[in-house]
């Protein structure tokens, strides 16, 4: 998704849960990749930054006489897509930009705000840091991310997991529970927990994990039944779960054919307000769970934004993302639809769909969280441009005191 300006910033977003690759049809050819589920709050992340950077743009007193614009990209939650979609943004391969009408050419990004996952950023900032381009996560916690001669221009508006881990131990020592099961996710985010829990238990509370087990990405049942019959026959009551929304799915359909009860669950922040977990079917098993939530925020004007858009061509190309999503809420194909789609059934998009007729988790915006961060994400690395533009020559950051200019900007300056 894309919008001209005179400076670009780069964002990258999960907004389908995962891809599937496809084997070529010559050998000659690459192979395939497609994205698969798609994830209504993973666009409205999105779209929150493009709310934010339209809302830079109408304000007076901010990036005076500069236009910002955007490059937002979807990792499809696979590291290969988003690696490639960051190296995209810091080598200027995006697609080109009509800067004017006589005018073609891309424009510099000069941040990016970004990866969402923790894995991902350790992999893309240890390739961006060569650049000295910044890059701004909402949501990446990994505390080995704090490491700055690793990751010189990483900055996040998340607090680092070594706060969280802190945090959940002061709530076991408030109830007295110092007997629990450790679950992670095979990932980053997960392993780096998995180390500092249990020696920062034993020293804080003088606790002791009963097990330690890592979840599985992917469809594993085998693996899942192992684990959820280990935490049966363990006398741990308290289960702590480092984990992320897709891991707690496949968890608790295995708790469920188990019928495991009476646990205490203690959330991290990955999961804590997940939508998906509160059904009918998961609720007698995961009721009075305590977990760390992100701050929640207000973004006024935003559910306004959001009610406006529209899949509507601009230069006879319409924009892909939002696409996707139009087909997903109103379970309609553009022309031309696949085959046998019409045949079978399925509707065709007009694109003149009512978007405020329908129910659709895309425009809740009472529990802004990750947009939160988000939105501060991209004020911060606005605020870092205006201060520079507004540098006063003889007394600028720079060599000599010098200042930068927009026509030669560096994303090291920034």
């Amino acid at each position: 998704m894309q919008k001209a300006g005179d400076v670009i910033l780069g964002g990258l977003f999960k907004v389908h849960y995962t891809s599937v690759f496809h084997e070529p049809t010559f050998t000659s050819e690459p192979n395939q990749v497609s994205c698969q589920g798609f994830d209504p709050p993973g666009f409205r992340h999105a779209m929150t930054m493009a709310y934010a950077i339209d809302e830079i743009n109408k304000n007076p007193n901010l990036l005076q006489n500069v236009s910002l614009g955007y490059s937002l990209y979807d990792n499809c939650a696979t590291l290969v897509i988003g690696f490639s979609a960051a190296l995209s943004l810091a080598s200027g391969r995006e697609e080109q930009f009509l800067l004017q009408e006589t005018c073609l050419g891309t424009t510099p990004v000069l941040g990016i705000v970004g990866d969402p996952i923790s894995t991902f950023s350790i992999a893309t900032s240890d390739v961006i840091g060569l650049f000295k381009l910044p890059m701004v996560s909402y949501f990446a916690t990994c505390s080995c991310l704090s490491d700055r001669r690793r990751f010189p221009s990483f900055f996040r508006t998340i607090p680092s997991d070594a706060f969280q881990v802190r945090a959940m131990i002061q709530i076991m020592k408030h109830f007295g529970w110092t007997w629990a099961g450790l679950l992670v996710s095979d990932d980053d985010y997960g392993r780096h927990v998995a180390r500092s829990f249990q020696s920062d238990l034993t020293e804080s509370i003088g606790g002791c994990l009963a097990y330690s087990e890592i979840l599985p990405w992917g469809d594993n049942p085998a693996e899942l039944k192992r684990i959820v019959h280990l935490m049966k026959k363990s006398t741990a009551r308290v289960v702590i779960v480092f984990a992320h929304l897709i891991h707690m799915i496949q968890l608790m359909e295995e708790v469920v054919r188990q019928n495991m009860t009476g646990l205490q669950w203690m959330a991290s922040e990955a999961w804590t307000t997940a939508t998906g977990l509160q059904t009918p079917r998961f609720m007698p098993y995961l009721g009075g769970t305590l977990g760390i939530a992100i701050r929640r925020g207000e973004i006024s004007g935003l559910k306004d934004f959001l009610l406006k858009t529209s899949p509507e061509k601009s230069n006879n190309h319409r924009n892909r993302m939002v696409s996707q999503f139009w087909e997903y809420t109103f379970r309609c194909k553009f022309a031309p639809p696949p085959a046998g789609w019409v045949e079978a059934g399925g509707a065709l998009c007009t694109g003149q769909e009512d978007l405020a007729s329908v129910e659709t988790e895309f425009l809740d915006v009472s529990n802004l969280r990750p947009e939160y961060n988000i939105y501060k994400a991209v004020y911060a690395l606005a605020y870092a441009l205006d201060d520079m533009l507004r540098c006063v020559p003889g007394r600028g950051p720079f060599s000599g005191h010098s200042c930068a200019a927009l026509q030669t900007l560096e994303p090291w300056q920034v």
